[in-house]
């Protein structure tokens, strides 16, 4: 970048994930993501920063040249790594440049237009497989965790929106760390289960756990429907959110 760009650049954006230091880890939709927001200029610069992941949170904070940074949490709940952890290191990061101003937005998990994007997909594949919305179950399958209740707490919201929003059979929620888990959750459903993963990446959980926990239903009539980083419309939303942080005092 020259100086003169680098001069120009008031405003950057940092997407915070996981991420996984796992040999083979996948973090490459989170890199289309950042590409798609790069192309739409709505920052002068977007970074990608992992609390477990190569670039750090700190790699990625230091590399950014932009006076104020507005940093996005790919993350479904407000727990422990957005509550704590991602402050603590961008406060690390940012220790050496006290004229820079860092600005955590709210968590992906608690955007009002995630919900109508689940729906739509959930909708969609009832409808690729002939079945009706009200002939079929919904299980949203989070982490959860038996020392925070936030990842459930979000799970249960978002649970609570595709209610309002769609008629299915029923929407449940399952939890990898707690009960239920996807196996009890499922065990006096009827009829076709459409399981959709609450995970922002496609690592361990989004990619590994969600689907073999599916199959391990050994039911033909339970489909994965996929995770929260596969929805179209994510980069729509972060822009809005950038849109709007931009706006505030």
């Amino acid at each position: 970048m020259s100086d003169t760009a680098v001069e120009k650049c008031a405003l950057a954006l940092l997407l915070a994930a996981h991420g996984e230091r796992s040999s083979g880890a996948m973090n490459a939709g989170i890199a289309r993501l950042a590409a798609d927001l790069r192309g739409r200029h709505i920052v002068q610069e977007v970074a990608i920063g992992f609390i477990k992941g190569i670039p750090t949170i700190t790699e990625s904070v230091r590399a950014l040249h932009a006076d104020e940074i507005l940093v996005y949490p790919l993350f479904l709940a407000d727990g422990y790594f957005t509550r704590t952890r991602l402050p603590e290191l961008l406060q690390d990061a940012s220790a050496a440049d006290r004229h820079r101003r860092v600005r955590i937005l709210p968590p992906l998990g608690l955007h009002p237009s995630l919900a109508p994007l689940i729906v739509e997909r959930l909708v969609g594949t009832a409808r690729a497989r002939g079945i009706a919305p009200a002939h079929a179950a919904v299980i949203l399958l989070s982490h959860g965790s038996r020392t925070d209740p936030a990842s459930r707490n979000a799970a249960e919201l978002i649970a609570a929106e595709v209610r309002q929003r769609a008629s299915f059979l029923a929407v449940r929620v399952a939890l990898l760390e707690e009960s239920p888990s996807l196996r009890e959750a499922a065990s006096d459903l009827s009829g076709a289960i459409f399981v959709f993963g609450l995970f922002a990446g496609e690592g361990m959980h989004g990619a590994g756990d969600a689907p073999r926990l599916v199959e391990e239903l050994r039911r033909a009539d339970a489909v994965f429907a996929g995770n929260v980083a596969s929805l179209d419309g994510i980069a729509d939303l972060i822009a809005a959110a950038v849109a709007r942080a931009r706006l505030a005092p």
